[in-house]
């Protein structure tokens, strides 16, 4: 199982490697393919006064230091074509964030380097339209062909769940897309993003932690690839999408159930 998780922004150097050491027992787990995950900025806040994090630059020495001294795999996001090369030094997954999963040239400068690419859906995407953004990946890499499971997993390219747009502030997740969108990509569900409130007309985005074990039981039962969680020690200061983040000490327990599940399932 894939397993990406880790606070949505980089914090404080210490509330970054607090987390981080939390997160080890994941990294041990042969059963689990363990990624840290943290973004060194996130560009689209609902409010100009939001925090987005300490950049580029002190961002990825950040991600360095987690990756020196965990031994941790890294992912985190790309906003525009400049970024993919210098962040592909540090990151091990270049994450597409969902409402710029269709530009072309970013996704473009994120499959010429050797990343895997985790391209998000976006929230105003029908399940089967993510095709195109995964071939746009493929053929940069050397491959024109059909675009399948089997062919994007051989050439690195994830695909991941986070919610539709349903009516304003709210987001619905449609199960039959993870089956959709899993014939012709490796799936990831973003559990937490799943229950965010988008731009529900307060200057930031509200969320409902309460329904992430429900959706991510459900995806288990589905079938994905692999599971996104922003976690944090103590959501309620977490400085973005604490609303929709799994408290640490609860993350364990619903490890547990979805193996359970896929137990069963397999």
């Amino acid at each position: 199982m894939i397993l990406i998780a880790g606070p949505c922004v980089l914090e404080s150097r210490d509330t970054v490697m607090r987390i981080a050491e939390s997160l080890n027992k994941y990294y041990v787990d042969c059963t689990k393919d363990f990624y840290f995950k943290a973004s060194f900025d996130k560009a689209n806040r609902t409010s100009l006064d939001s925090f987005r994090g300490p950049g580029l630059d002190e961002g990825l020495k950040m991600l360095q230091e987690v990756k020196d001294t965990f031994g941790y795999k890294i992912l985190t996001d790309v906003h525009d074509y400049t970024q993919p090369k210098s962040v592909a030094e540090v990151a091990d997954v270049l994450q597409i964030p969902a409402f710029l999963c269709r530009q072309t040239d970013l996704l473009v400068a994120a499959a010429k380097t050797s990343a895997v690419v985790n391209i998000k859906k976006g929230q105003f995407l029908a399940p089967a339209a993510m095709e195109h953004s995964v071939a746009k990946v493929l053929k940069t890499r050397g491959f024109d062909g059909k675009v399948t499971y089997e062919n994007a997993q051989k050439y690195n390219v994830w695909l991941t769940e986070r919610g539709s747009s349903f009516g304003y502030g709210n987001l619905i997740v449609d199960m039959r897309g993870l089956k959709t969108m899993r014939e012709f990509a490796p799936v990831i569900f973003d559990a937490t993003h799943s229950v965010q409130q988008p731009a529900s007309g307060a200057a930031t985005s509200g969320g409902d932690s309460s329904l992430v074990p429900y959706l991510s039981r459900a995806a288990a039962a589905v079938g994905v690839d692999g599971f996104f969680f922003e976690t944090h020690f103590d959501p309620s200061i977490a400085l973005s999408d604490g609303p929709n983040m799994i408290e640490l000490n609860k993350l364990e327990a619903l490890m547990k159930q979805i193996e359970a599940i896929q137990a069963i399932v397999d």
